[in-house]
């Protein structure tokens, strides 16, 4: 399990401290809203062309009108496989410095995606996983994925023999095994990228307990009133929530380096290397799920060659 780093600029570190962007491209998954709108806001300011790659297109323009800095909007379903197919295929933006799987639900009533995955699995994992491997040769920096803490909770491992959990289902077990599968596949292609040569490194980042709309779906009304609750005495807001995020996809950090905020239980703070669970942390299950995860989208890793 890895170990929190202490260094002082980790504890003071802000959307203030980005470097200069600018000429640089970042493709973002959710970006109209939360921590996604967050990072999108602080990266266009530091001089980065920010993608929205968003589901609603009229909320993304909405969003993206409201950020001083380059923007375009793109439509992507990540609940839809032939929607991540279309909004790769189409892609003609040169290169991505960072792209960053941010999309994701949260504790949903048991439901599935356009292909018949569970929605969280679905949607957080399998729909960033064909994304980022049809986009992976034009990424030229790295791939940020944003995990959650809830990765230690549920049965703390993937059901790989039934993703979706048949007779098994709770929003619950379901969002934790989603939020597994984001380290496990980040570790996974940092082995692989590694392997092949590419200069790309595949990071992870959850952003503590976030006061945003995403947990404003969560399917038990009392789980919700007590997210409510604790939105209002516990949460940090949206800004401090990304910076997880945007420390990763900044900073000099090894590949599958996994950032988190520095506070109690890691809720609140400035973002620092945090550590993870042993079922996050193993080489054997991250290899499986990718193996699966290739038969369930059809989408396989490409020859990665390292990107002028």
């Amino acid at each position: 399990m890895a170990e929190k780093t202490d260094a002082p600029e980790a504890r003071t570190w802000n959307a203030t401290h980005l470097p200069d962007f600018s000429g640089r491209t970042a493709v973002i998954t959710g970006a109209n809203s939360g921590i996604g709108f967050a990072a999108a806001d602080a990266l266009a300011r530091a001089g980065a062309h920010v993608v929205f790659a968003v589901r609603d297109l009229q909320r993304g323009r909405a969003a993206a009108a409201r950020v001083n800095g380059s923007t375009e909007v793109r439509r992507l379903d990540l609940a839809d496989l032939a929607s991540v197919r279309e909004f790769a295929d189409s892609w003609q933006g040169g290169t991505i410095d960072v792209l960053i799987n941010n999309a994701g639900v949260m504790m949903l009533p048991e439901q599935r995606t356009k292909d018949g995955f569970e929605m969280q699995f679905g949607t957080n994992h399998l729909g960033h996983f064909a994304l980022t491997n049809l986009l992976l040769p034009h990424v030229r920096d790295r791939v940020v994925t944003v995990s959650s803490g809830a990765h230690r909770m549920g049965d703390r491992r993937i059901s790989f023999d039934d993703t979706n959990l048949t007779g098994r289902y709770t929003p619950q077990r379901a969002y934790s095994q989603s939020k597994l599968a984001n380290l496990l596949f980040t570790l996974e292609l940092q082995r692989r990228l590694t392997e092949s040569g590419s200069p790309v490194r595949a990071l992870a980042a959850h952003p503590g307990w976030a006061a945003t709309n995403l947990q404003g779906h969560t399917a038990n009304p009392v789980a919700r009133a007590l997210m409510q609750i604790g939105n209002r005495i516990l949460a940090q807001d949206d800004k401090a929530g990304a910076l997880p995020t945007l420390y990763a996809a900044s900073q000099d950090l090894p590949g599958a380096s996994y950032v988190g905020p520095d506070g109690m239980a890691e809720m609140r703070g400035a973002p620092t290397l945090v550590g993870r669970t042993t079922a996050a942390s193993d080489p054997v299950a991250a290899r499986r799920l990718w193996t699966l995860s290739e038969e369930l989208t059809g989408v396989r890793y490409p020859l990665v060659a390292p990107v002028a």
